[in-house]
């Protein structure tokens, strides 16, 4: 396959920077995107779509990745951090992101569901 573009997500609550009292739930997450295919590809631009525990959507959507738009040539990975701030405990990501190859082909590249929450509270 040409391109060949894979998505992992790893999450992380922060605590210290969370007010429950407050419906402010504080979650980090580590993106990997893993160029699996033969031609190099660029992340020109991200869409997300957060849902909260009730029901709540935010879409996102904005150039490039924590300010960068990393060229991921095959077998290489892009790895970077970033932050999401929820109402409720419990929520989940999902996107794209935007790709265009080295031929000047524009194409998506899924970003598959991950789950926000609290530790203790999805089992």
């Amino acid at each position: 396959m040409k391109f060949d573009i894979r998505v992992q997500a790893a999450t992380q609550f922060v605590e210290e920077q969370s007010d429950p009292e407050a419906e402010r739930y504080v979650f980090a997450y580590t993106i990997t995107i893993e160029n699996c295919g033969v031609e190099s590809a660029q992340l020109l631009d991200r869409h997300w779509i957060i849902t909260d525990a009730d029901g709540q959507v935010q879409e996102v959507r904005g150039p490039g990745v924590v300010g960068e738009q990393p060229l991921i040539a095959p077998g290489e990975r892009f790895e970077y951090t970033s932050g999401a701030v929820l109402k409720t405990p419990v929520g989940s990501m999902r996107g794209s992101y935007g790709m265009v190859g080295a031929d000047g082909s524009r194409f998506d590249a899924a970003i598959p569901t991950f789950s926000l929450s609290i530790p203790r509270t999805l089992h």
